[in-house]
């Protein structure tokens, strides 16, 4: 494989829900996972390319732990996308002092190119939002912190 070839592939694994692939095609082998970042490991044979430095993942803003935070949480239940309201010049589905019913939208989870409506399973009050519009959100994290009523 050129550079070409392997800079496409790293394009095509980044939009897709892999989260790891490994290919092996003749004398060559590359192994991408998305948790730890990329890894190029090219068998060592004379028309093997040459190692591709890649640059180092952007560190992934952390959430507020919930051990610090008091409270009841709306999590998510599953790994994606979180979207704060449905188009980008839409206004939130939920944001801090808003009270809302069981059952009503409070986010959107894009997972595996699939909108996800994640709804409140509980009337409450949102005290704090943790997640920003656009972050990469992990099964069971806390995504607002609120008040059952």
């Amino acid at each position: 494989m050129d550079t070409k070839q392997i800079k496409a592939l790293m394009r095509d694994f980044d939009e897709s829900g892999l989260s790891r692939v490994k290919i092996t095609k003749d004398e060559f082998s590359i192994e991408m996972e998305k948790a730890t970042g990329l890894v190029a490991a090219p068998v060592s044979v004379a028309q093997a390319p040459a190692p591709l430095a890649a640059p180092a993942p952007a560190a992934a803003p952390t959430p507020s732990a919930p051990a610090q935070i008091s409270g009841d949480f709306i999590v998510s239940p599953m790994v994606g996308t979180y979207y704060s309201s449905p188009s980008p010049d839409s206004p939130p589905f939920a944001k801090v002092g808003d009270t809302i019913k069981k059952g009503q939208v409070v986010a959107i989870l894009e997972a595996m190119k699939i909108m996800n409506e994640l709804e409140a399973e509980f009337n409450c009050k949102i005290l704090e939002v943790l997640a920003t519009n656009g972050q990469a959100v992990e099964y069971d994290m806390p995504l607002y912190v609120v008040e059952k009523i």
